[in-house]
């Protein structure tokens, strides 16, 4: 490079170099040949190391294990030569383990040692001696030497727990440990011993037990149901405590211990609720005839057990032939018989124990019972609404009273309108029908879609019963709406129609291909049309 720059600053062109054209030429073959000239060179200095210095290396390794072996050599024959002169050492071949067996089971404690020679072999158990060589020296049966010197210990007992000692009566004295641990089953008991517990409504209570094993056992605590079977856990721990007692908490419960060693064990503790009587009456209003039977009963909770006592209009009634009073666990019933008119009238029935007194009242009735109605709640017309219901009556029926109102609603507020009252007679009805009446009447001139409300009240010879519960219904609308069965179709055969618009017809290309396939053309001619300009063709 710095002879062609002198050659142009002094004015001379440049001499053709013969060997310039022949370099241009094969430029192309020398960095082909390149990588394999020095693939060549590399392994012609490879060669050239192994066969000069590779033999020193190899002395050198081979005279460097040669030195090592004579060394140990050397080390093992005076290792070698003062075990010849002494006689073996004894060692033992077993391990010192803990092991863990039940109450009950039998236990085998190994000790193994070679060269024992003449020593004598010991177990010990803190300073008491149990074997010396063959001979027992411990007075319980139940230890005895097998296979050699090992220990065996059967029917374990918690006192068998702690370290046994087999050990070498050598200068050394050397020994080994094995750590006895006894699994005992878990045992429960209650406290009190008697397991019953009395307490008042709206006090606290403590339940508790005690629970022992190896290891300690964990509590918790159930209350069995009515069927005798536990229900879900409600607290654990040895101690139970009940606040603000209710009557329904008395009952079993179940104290539970569990260690995992046997089966889990229980022990039952039967708690009482004191409180004064708690009355519950099946009806408050009992209906029936001159002639025929009723029956009013009550159900009364006390603890202590409560008295009951049965009055009519606050006088006390006495059991006659035809008034008969009887109890079944907690049920008391009246009944009574041939039902006369003066039977009609209040009752109550009254529970006393020695914390309290309780009553409750009930009706023995004449008059009608209330109507119940029975139509559909959609009414199938635009302008009448069949309105039908039914009423229990002994004696026959002697008038029938119907109310009726429109309510307007939306969704934030209800007005209801004025009541329309009519006034109905009932027909006679079939003496294979002594009790109930049933009744229809059609309301006209209603508005199509609206809600109305409707009430029933009868009379009979007692008196007019009490007034129906409010019945609502809605009058049918003049709109003919599209059902959802017919709606579906529509939608479906819209949804159809729609697809096949936007689909594609058969045979055709999609027009993302089309665009694809021409940008590849274009670009496969461009590339062709340059190689040939670099080439010169064109």
């Amino acid at each position: 490079m710095s002879i062609v720059s002198r050659s142009i600053r002094s004015g001379h062109s440049p001499q053709p170099n013969p060997t310039r054209g022949l370099w241009k030429g094969n430029r192309a073959t020398f960095k082909m040949n390149c990588p394999i000239l020095i693939v060549i060179s590399l392994g012609w200095l490879l060669h050239a190391h192994g066969g000069s210095g590779g033999g020193a290396v190899e002395a050198a390794i081979s005279n460097r294990g040669n030195n090592s072996r004579s060394m140990s050599n050397v080390q093992q024959s005076q290792q070698a030569a003062p075990s010849s002169l002494t006689a073996p050492q004894p060692r033992f071949l077993s391990r010192g383990h803990t092991y863990r067996a039940v109450v009950g089971d039998t236990l085998v404690l190994p000790c193994q040692v070679e060269n024992l020679g003449n020593f004598v072999l010991l177990w010990r158990r803190g300073p008491n001696v149990l074997t010396a060589s063959n001979i027992m020296v411990t007075r319980d049966e139940r230890v005895r030497l097998i296979d050699g010197y090992n220990l065996e210990i059967s029917d374990l007992e918690p006192q068998d727990a702690g370290d046994y000692v087999c050990q070498i009566s050598d200068k050394i004295n050397r020994d080994q440990v094995h750590t006895v641990e006894i699994l005992v089953p878990p045992s429960v008991r209650a406290i009190p011993t008697s397991g019953q517990l009395q307490a008042r409504k709206g006090g606290p209570i403590t339940l508790e037990c005690k629970g022992s094993g190896n290891p300690v056992p964990s509590i918790y605590w159930t209350k069995k149901s009515g069927a005798n079977k536990s229900t879900a856990r409600i607290g654990d721990g040895p101690i139970l405590t009940l606040e603000k007692l209710e009557r329904q908490q008395a009952g079993v419960y179940q104290c539970t211990a569990d260690n995992g060693v046997g089966d889990p064990v229980t022990v039952d503790m039967r708690l009482d609720v004191l409180y004064p009587p708690d009355i519950q009456v099946e009806k408050s209003w009992i209906h029936s005839g001159e002639g025929f039977e009723a029956k009013l009963v009550c159900i009364v909770y006390a603890d202590p057990v409560a008295t009951v006592s049965w009055y009519q209009n606050s006088f006390p009634i006495q059991s006659t032939d035809r008034r008969i009073m009887n109890t079944r666990a907690n049920r008391h019933t009246l009944t009574i018989r041939h039902i006369q008119q003066e039977d009609f009238g209040n009752y109550s029935c009254v529970a006393d124990n020695s914390l309290g007194r309780s009553r409750k009242y009930m009706e023995l009735s004449g008059r009608p019972g209330p109507a119940e109605f029975y139509s559909p709640k959609w009414g199938r017309s635009p302008d009448s609404y069949n309105l039908t219901w039914k009423i229990d009556s002994y004696p026959p029926l002697e008038e029938v009273r119907l109310l009726y109102r429109r309510v307007l609603m939306n969704d934030s507020f209800q007005q209801p309108g004025r009541w329309h009252d009519f006034i109905l007679t009932p027909e006679h009805r079939p003496a294979s029908e002594p009790l109930t009446h049933i009744m229809s009447y059609t309301i006209k001139n209603l508005h199509p879609g609206a809600y109305y409300e409707a009430i029933v009240q009868a009379k009979n010879r007692y008196g007019w019963n009490e007034v129906s519960d409010i019945f609502q219904f809605i009058v049918a609308s003049n709109n003919v709406d599209i059902g959802p069965e017919d709606a579906e179709v529509v939608a479906s055969s819209k949804s159809r129609s729609n697809s096949g618009a936007v689909a594609s017809p058969p045979g055709s290309l999609p027009q993302s291909l089309l665009l694809h396939s021409a940008l590849l053309l274009v670009l496969a001619l461009s590339n062709c049309q340059f190689d040939r300009r670099r080439l010169g063709l064109g």
